[in-house]
């Protein structure tokens, strides 16, 4: 045990020389401040628009926009079934007397992880772990790092470990940044304010019955929870493609594809059933917790944990596998 938390203690200092891990957290602290700034334009666009800052007058336009969009022929049935959806549960704020985008940094941090959580944190889990193995090849250390007198998975597996926790950190940033860059725009305060979870499709229903408050800070937990779970897996399945090719370039382009890919088919193919099996299809866990329209039916909460959990187990047996076989020395 002492031999594997030295080894990974060591990938972690690799990690920060490379100043792969600092390149992370400067992509986050230049970008968040720009969603910052992009959600408070929106909001006093809007308010121009409409005329009021009433939160209630806003969503009620919203739903007729909505509406109306439901009348075009050209709208996909598709898209149809998830706006008369998301109308009903507009419709379901406003009967309650529950704003959904109250304002406040603990708002934005809400909104930020549910809208990232299928892309943007997936490339900057992609730019940490893409090259973890790869890099050993590119570079050639790969021959003096196996000469150690250590089993060849205890050597992966602290990768692995340093992947995971440098993956924790990284959300963990990611929430402290939001929450103190957002918050000089909109103020610090929301965190006790109540947020309706619980919605349940079934078909072209939207299930109430299960709908209950719960305070903002709880929510942001259970969100961020299931942002981390979905990091996870795509490091997991980028640790792989590190292992299976030789360079770092080809690991993250493979990668950077793959997660992009999946976020496109969602919308140009929601009538494929089989895309609901792909790893990155699946990504979007914080949609289950805000009760938002699912477009590929037969999709849920633990399918999509069911999902990504096989995925990320397959990806760790093929990576120690590969990497115990591999004549990694020539």
């Amino acid at each position: 045990m002492r031999v594997l938390a030295k080894l990974v203690y060591n990938e972690l200092l690799k990690m920060f020389r490379k100043k792969r891990f600092l390149v992370v957290v400067l992509i986050l602290a230049v970008l968040i401040p720009i969603f910052t700034y992009a959600q408070y334009i929106t909001v006093q666009t809007t308010i121009k628009q409409i005329g009021t800052s009433d939160w209630k007058a806003i969503l009620q336009q919203q739903i007729i926009d909505q509406e109306n969009r439901l009348t075009s022929s050209r709208v996909p049935d598709e898209w149809k079934k998830w706006t008369r959806l998301t109308i009903a549960q507009e419709k379901y704020y406003l009967k309650n007397n529950i704003n959904p985008t109250s304002p406040g940094a603990p708002t934005f941090v809400r909104k930020f992880v549910e809208e990232a959580v299928a892309l943007f944190i997936p490339l900057i889990v992609v730019i940490l772990a893409a090259d973890l193995v790869s890099s050993e090849y590119g570079n050639g250390t790969i021959k003096l790092l196996l000469t150690r007198p250590v089993a060849r998975w205890k050597v992966l597996l602290s990768k692995y470990l340093a992947l995971l926790l440098s993956v924790s950190l990284v959300m963990l940033i990611t929430g402290l940044l939001s929450y103190l860059i957002s918050g000089i725009i909109f103020g610090y305060k929301g965190w006790d304010l109540p947020v309706l979870t619980g919605f349940i499709q079934q078909g072209d229903q939207l299930i109430t019955t299960q709908v209950h408050l719960i305070p903002q800070w709880k929510y942001i937990i259970f969100a961020y929870g299931l942002a981390w779970f979905s990091a996870l897996a795509v490091g997991t399945i980028s640790f792989m493609v590190s292992v299976l090719v030789r360079n770092t370039a080809t690991s993250m382009g493979v990668m950077l594809a793959a997660v992009i890919s999946g976020s496109l088919l969602s919308q140009l193919a929601p009538t494929w059933q089989s895309l609901r099996y792909f790893i990155f299809i699946n990504l979007r866990l914080t949609d289950y917790l805000a009760g938002k329209p699912v477009i590929i039916s037969g999709m849920s909460l633990p399918f999509s944990l069911a999902m990504l959990s096989i995925w990320s187990l397959v990806a760790i047996v093929i990576a120690f596998v590969v990497f115990s076989k591999k004549d990694v020395l020539n």
